[in-house]
């Protein structure tokens, strides 16, 4: 092999190990040093063709990070984001999560649903549809997003594999195929063989691959760690509409207030104490209650007069900003504020932020909020808006906890982020638009409707994916322009020769199945599928059993969040690393080979 050859095939091994140990070597330190490396050693010993043409140039190289893949995986997290921010989803995953009894039951029906759906429509529209669903649902049954992300993209492939329009790469082989002069495969051709690989492929993904991937949260849950769990001591106004007024006690619970323990009502100057028997909450109550974050956070949400009134000023008039935001801070040592009531401290007259909850460890507060004394280590719920927030944190009476900030919105825009997510799904499932187009045209919408403002848009992108996605397609460029993806099939082929027509057709699933993991699996089809149809004629075996094949193993995209656009979809959302994909994926690789080898021996009888 020449030295570009030898260049790229080390180059590529030594980013997939780096990637491989991205908890040592930062994922985006890898992807730009490749980047560079490609740069510099093919600007300094050029590749040209026999006219003295550069065949990989600079342009090309970089051409990667404005791939309409990539650009559409951005533009779908900006659309995502925006159905997160709005609350849109809050119903639809509150009917999802009814459905099976436990959570978990629920996201398996889930799961086999999107991936008979996934089995006659295109597998990025449907993860696209099913992502914010699931996510929602595991949201609120305090799921890890990472325990289930990546098993929505693994079945969701596994579902495109059994029928020709299940998978853009299922049709570009058989087109490939059709160019070379084989007839058009049928529509269940693959489907006996595929519905094996994809129940077995199934039963892993639903009950090996959750208990693989690791418990992941963001930064911000990491930071908080087991204070999510933790409840604070809140006061409900009830004015009438109010959504928990006419809720009445059951066994001394109040089953609308999901989640939520009453521990006092104050109706005028009389204060009603537990048990609450057969009780009603009436309009103009007061209802003291304890509750985690979370929970508050989702009843501040659906009272929009509160949330209004704590962005007005003092003198009554609104916040020019449309955001609540809600943060957590921590009564000082020292701190003027220890012994005075909340309404004495001083806290709203200097920054304007209101108290919604006090977090105290010691013993169960049942007072109004107003009149609670402060002791030092009490953590209060607080919400304001943004500038307030910045006089917060110069306030030296309180430690403002950073990372505990969220924003939530004054005027939720839910049902046009759900018409402007499903424009976008609509007009890619029907081929109406390419979902390049429908995507970016989506994350636009988002922030031409208000529903996400600039800043919230720019939060979305994530940099790591961008980095990754574009240097590995910088890294497949010298892999198709050397020739060293198609030296490695062919020679890889030819140690193959003089085997049976199983060896030959079980090693070559495992070279391809590898190799849709190193190149994107479109590029493996394309590549491929001309060398299957040699290998036809060399063994004698039917063109279309090695078609199936490529079918097949190209969609063993499991290994590498590159292998797959649906892999890069659940990237960000599960916060994952590429070890991850290795961890859970590769295993699953090499499972579908064997039971490949065993079914087509079995089907074919070859």
């Amino acid at each position: 092999m020449d030295f570009h050859i030898t260049f790229t095939l080390i180059l590529i091994a030594v980013a997939v190990v780096a990637y491989a140990f991205e908890e040592r070597i930062p994922l985006e330190a890898t992807a730009i040093g490749v980047v560079a490396v490609l740069l510099l050693v093919f600007q300094i010993y050029p590749l040209t063709d026999a006219a003295g043409v550069r065949l990989i140039t600079p342009e090309g190289l970089l051409a990667g990070f404005a791939n309409p893949a990539l650009v559409t995986v951005m533009s779908l997290l900006v659309v995502g984001q925006g159905l997160v921010r709005s609350g849109a989803l809050e119903n639809v995953a509150g009917f999802a999560a009814s459905i099976g009894g436990s959570p978990r039951v629920t996201i398996a029906i889930l799961l086999l649903a999107t991936a008979l759906v996934s089995a006659v429509m295109n597998n990025t529209p449907v993860v696209v549809l099913m992502l914010p669903v699931l996510a929602a649902v595991a949201s609120k049954a305090r799921i890890s997003a990472s325990r289930v992300m990546m098993p929505l993209s693994f079945i969701t492939i596994l579902g495109g594999m059994t029928t020709l329009v299940g998978s853009s790469t299922n049709l570009i082989v058989a087109g490939t195929a059709t160019t070379l002069g084989q007839p058009l495969l049928g529509f269940f051709s693959m489907t006996p063989i595929a519905i094996v690989l994809a129940a077995v492929g199934a039963l892993y993904v639903l009950f090996i691959v959750p208990r693989l991937l690791p418990d992941r949260a963001t930064m911000a849950q990491a930071l908080r760690g087991p204070s999510q769990s933790h409840q604070f001591i809140a006061e409900l106004t009830i004015g009438p509409g109010h959504q928990f007024e006419g809720a009445t006690a059951t066994a001394g619970m109040f089953p609308t207030l999901k989640n939520m323990t009453v521990l006092m009502i104050q109706r005028g100057d009389h204060a009603i104490l537990p048990p609450f028997d057969e009780e009603t909450i009436r309009a103009r109550d007061v209802v003291m209650v304890a509750a985690t974050r979370a929970v508050l956070t989702e009843a501040i949400r659906g009272d929009a007069g509160l949330i209004s009134s704590l962005l007005e000023s003092g003198d009554g008039e609104a916040s020019r900003e449309s955001t609540l935001v809600l943060a957590e801070a921590m009564v000082s040592p020292g701190s003027r504020m220890v012994g005075q009531p909340i309404e004495q401290s001083g806290l709203y007259g200097v920054t304007g932020c209101v108290v919604l909850g006090v977090q105290r460890h010691s013993r169960m507060i049942r007072s109004r909020i107003n009149s609670i004394r402060l002791e030092a280590g009490d953590v209060l719920l607080i919400g304001g808006s943004h500038a307030e927030m910045r006089a917060l944190r110069a306030d030296r009476d309180i430690v403002l906890m950073e990372w505990s900030r969220s924003e939530i919105e004054a005027a939720p825009k839910g049902k046009q982020a759900l018409a402007i997510f499903f424009a976008v799904v609509v007009t890619a499932a029907t081929g109406l638009l390419p979902i390049v187009v429908s995507a970016v045209a989506g994350a636009a919408a988002m922030v031409l409707l208000d529903v996400l403002n600039v800043r919230q848009m720019a939060r979305a992108f994530d940099r790591r994916l961008f980095l990754l996605v574009g240097s590995s397609l910088a890294m497949a460029v010298p892999m198709e322009a050397t020739g060293a993806a198609a030296a490695i099939a062919h020679t890889l082929v030819g140690w193959m020769d003089g085997a049976s027509a199983t060896m030959q057709l079980s090693g070559f699933f495992l070279l391809v199945a590898l190799m849709t993991n190193v190149l994107s699996n479109n590029a493996a089809a394309a590549l491929f599928t001309p060398i299957a149809l040699q290998l036809a004629t060399q063994t004698g075996v039917s063109p279309t059993i090695w078609l199936i094949t490529v079918i097949l193993a190209t969609n063993c995209s499991f290994a590498t969040p590159i292998g797959y656009q649906t892999n890069l979809l659940v990237m960000a959302p599960g916060h994952y690393t590429f070890g991850d994909f290795m961890r859970a994926g590769a295993p699953l690789v090499f499972i579908l080979w064997i039971v490949f080898t065993v079914t087509v021996t079995w089907y074919y009888g070859v």
